[in-house]
């Protein structure tokens, strides 16, 4: 959709970009009181994650298949059976 304002912006603007959107998804977070104002603000961080990747040659949907296509990468269970001291 934004993929030439994207690329000139280059990987560091929409870095900034995508920061800013995680701060805003933290105040919605912490506020927790207006469902669609969440579902807004995770949709912006998931768009901007999705930019930086398409910007930084990333293919996310195979990447993100790659990774977690056993399930968990360190215990490879469809549900993480791994002990929470390892990444809580």
């Amino acid at each position: 959709m934004f993929f030439e304002k994207d690329q000139s912006r280059g990987i560091e603007g929409t870095f900034m970009w995508f920061m800013e959107e995680v701060g805003e998804l933290s105040s919605a977070l912490r506020e927790n009181n207006d469902p669609q104002n969440l579902e807004e603000e995770f949709a912006d961080v998931l768009a901007w994650l999705a930019t930086m990747a398409n910007v930084a040659g990333v293919d996310l949907e195979q990447a993100v298949s790659r990774k977690y296509v056993q399930g968990c990468p360190r215990c490879n269970e469809a549900v993480c059976t791994c002990d929470l001291s390892w990444k809580p």
